[in-house]
């Protein structure tokens, strides 16, 4: 494969970032795989980036970037996914934590291109932080939660036209988040229900509203543009934490409720599904 680098001048503002960077071959030790997506919206802009740091590990390391700058960027910290097929998730959030950190000392001044070549000197060394975080956290009790606790979202889905493709791309998602929940079904209804940590949750939001998960009619891949977050609250004491992620489909409503009155969360069954059958 052909690979190339980005062309960026020393001093660029945000109006850099409107139009697909300018692309050359490769003389530089930071290499762009592939400009995979670039979308503007009134929210922002959402665009994923593959890199390959060469030369800091035994192997070479593609990561997976997708960044969404809010309107107000750089005034806001964007928001940073990660993923690698080289890396284990634990390391995939390691990094995400460290450009989350370094995107801090840019703050009020574009930060996209320097976020990028920070992470290609720094990778080696903060994967090898990440291994040792690691077995310390072995160390504590199961028991103790995060700062922020668990978190619980609620989604509506509108539908799905590539059903098993998109369950099991939700599936991973959980998985690979440690979230745990439902995806329920019951007649043209669709939730989504997640616990987990906050900055996991809006993780997997990121990659609900960017990614490709379902097909348009024409059966052409697209995004998710018919989702609804009808809730997002911490978990109260008195209500169950799910153990696992699993996929269930309800013949009526009075099974849906029951699902939602033995995890304790009958107020939200009973404040958002309802009013999804009117």
């Amino acid at each position: 494969m052909e690979v190339f680098h980005f062309r960026i001048p020393c001093k660029y503002s945000l109006s850099h970032w409107l139009q697909p960077p300018t692309l050359q071959k490769n003389t530089h030790p930071l290499f762009f795989t592939e400009w995979q997506s670039f979308e503007l919206k009134t929210h922002g802009i959402t665009f994923r980036i593959q890199i390959s740091v060469k030369e800091l590990l035994d192997t070479d390391v593609l990561l997976k970037l997708l960044f969404h700058l809010p309107v107000n960027y750089p005034s806001t910290l964007p928001d940073i996914s990660v993923n690698s097929d080289q890396l284990t998730r634990a390391q995939c959030m390691e990094v995400k934590d460290k450009l989350l950190e370094q995107a801090k000392n840019h703050l009020s001044e574009p930060m996209v291109h320097d976020l990028i070549l920070w992470i290609q000197q720094h990778l080696k060394y903060v994967i090898k932080e990440s291994a040792t975080v690691c077995n310390e956290k072995t160390t504590l009790s199961k028991g103790t939660s995060t700062e922020d606790g668990t978190w619980m979202l609620l989604l509506h889905l509108d539908h799905m036209r590539a059903k098993a493709k998109y369950v099991k791309t939700v599936e991973k998602w959980a998985t690979d988040l440690r979230l745990t929940g439902r995806l329920m079904f019951m007649g043209k209804i669709i939730l989504i229900l997640l616990q987990g940590d906050r900055s996991n949750i809006k993780e997997y939001l990121i990659l609900q509203k960017t990614s490709k998960v379902d097909v348009d009619s024409s059966g052409k891949k697209c995004k998710e543009k018919m989702i609804s977050v009808l809730c997002e609250t911490k978990v109260q004491s008195q209500q169950k934490r799910f153990q696992t992620f699993e996929v269930k489909e309800y013949s009526t409503l009075d099974e849906l409720q029951k699902e939602f009155e033995t995890a304790g969360l009958a107020t939200l069954f009973s404040d958002f599904v309802p009013p999804l059958l009117k």
